[in-house]
C-alpha cells in the first residue's frame, strides 16, 4: 500500500491538485498497530514538511520524509530501505518533533478513554481521510480538487483500520463529519447539544452538535469488526471561538460516550 501511495505522487493529475509532490504521504501519525483510539482529520499540513517560511524541515525538526532527505530524485526509485524508514517516520512521530500546537488539543479531547498519542503503553494515532499534503489549505482547494483527491486516496483509510486494532474514531470538525458519512455510505446520528453553542457577541451562537454511529465498512471495503465513531462538529483548531468551556464539555461526552462503549462491548 505504502509504495503504491508515493509512487503515485510522481501522477501529473496529483500534482495538478496542490499536492507537495516531494514530501512522503501520510496515512497515519503514530502506531497504527498497536492503537485502539484514532482521531480523523482531512489530509496533513503542509507544516509537517516545511516551516512557517516555506523552507523544508531539515535536521532534528523534520518529521516526515521526502525525496531530498531519502536522497532520490523520484518515488520511483523507492526501495526497500526507504519504505522502512518513512515507515518508521509514522510510528516515531510523537516521540520526536510533532506538531503539537494541532495534536495537543486532540489529545487532551481524547484524554478520557486513557488513550494517548503520547503514551507509549496505551496509544491513540491520527488518521487522514486524503493521506496527501497540499501546499494550500485544504479549504482553499475547489470542490473538482477535494473530489478527485479523496478518489485518490481510494481505500487507504480502509486499509489502515483493516490493519489496526482500532475501536473506535474521533471525527474533529463537521467537514470531516460530511466526508466520512459519504465515504462509509452511513449517517450517522446526530444531536444538538446546547453547552457547545459558541457564543457571538451579536445575534446566536453558532450551535455544536454531536455525532455517533457504528460501521463495517469504508468505501465498499468490508472491516475486520465494528468500529465506533464518536464526532464534533466544532473544528477544534480552527473554529473562530471555542472556547475552553465549550472544549472541555467535548471531553466529558467523549469519556462518557467511550465508557459506554466500552461496556456495551463487554457484555
Amino acid at each position: 500500500m505504502l509504495e503504491s501511495l508515493l509512487k503515485s505522487l510522481d501522477d501529473p493529475d496529483l500534482i495538478s491538485n496542490h499536492v507537495l509532490p516531494w514530501g512522503s504521504p501520510i496515512p497515519v501519525f503514530g502506531d497504527v498497530s498497536n492503537s485502539r483510539v484514532a482521531t480523523l482529520g482531512l489530509n496533513p499540513s503542509n507544516r509537517e514538511f516545511m516551516d512557517a517560511d516555506g523552507k523544508e524541515l531539515e535536521g532534528e525538526k523534520r518529521r516526515f520524509h521526502t525525496l531530498k532527505s531519502l536522497n532520490i530524485s523520484s518515488w520511483s526509485r523507492v526501495k526497500q530501505k526507504h519504505l522502512d524508514l518513512i515507515d518508521h517516520s509514522y510510528r516515531n512521530y510523537f516521540n520526536k518533533n510533532p506538531y503539537d500546537s494541532w495534536f495537543r488539543i486532540l489529545d487532551k479531547i481524547i484524554s478520557g478513554t486513557k488513550a494517548s498519542f503520547y503514551n507509549k503503553s496505551n496509544k491513540a494515532c491520527h488518521l487522514d481521510l486524503v493521506p496527501y499534503a497540499t501546499s494550500c489549505k485544504w479549504a482553499e482547494l475547489s470542490g473538482k480538487q477535494q473530489t478527485r483527491l479523496f478518489q485518490k486516496a481510494g481505500d487507504t483509510l480502509a486499509f489502515m483500520l483493516r490493519e489496526s486494532s482500532i475501536r473506535v474514531i474521533v471525527l474533529n470538525g463537521k467537514t470531516v463529519v460530511d466526508a466520512f458519512q459519504k465515504i462509509s455510505n452511513q449517517a450517522l446520528e446526530k444531536e444538538l447539544i446546547p453547552e457547545w453553542t459558541l457564543p457571538r457577541r451579536s445575534g446566536i451562537g453558532v450551535p455544536g452538535f454531536s455525532y455517533k454511529g457504528i460501521i463495517n465498512q469504508i468505501n465498499g471495503q468490508k472491516l475486520r469488526e465494528n468500529i465506533y465513531i464518536l464526532g464534533f462538529n466544532h473544528n477544534l483548531q480552527s473554529s473562530f471561538g471555542v472556547t475552553n468551556v465549550v472544549k472541555n464539555s467535548i471531553q466529558d461526552w467523549i469519556s462518557h460516550s467511550f465508557k459506554k462503549i466500552e461496556n456495551e462491548t463487554k457484555r
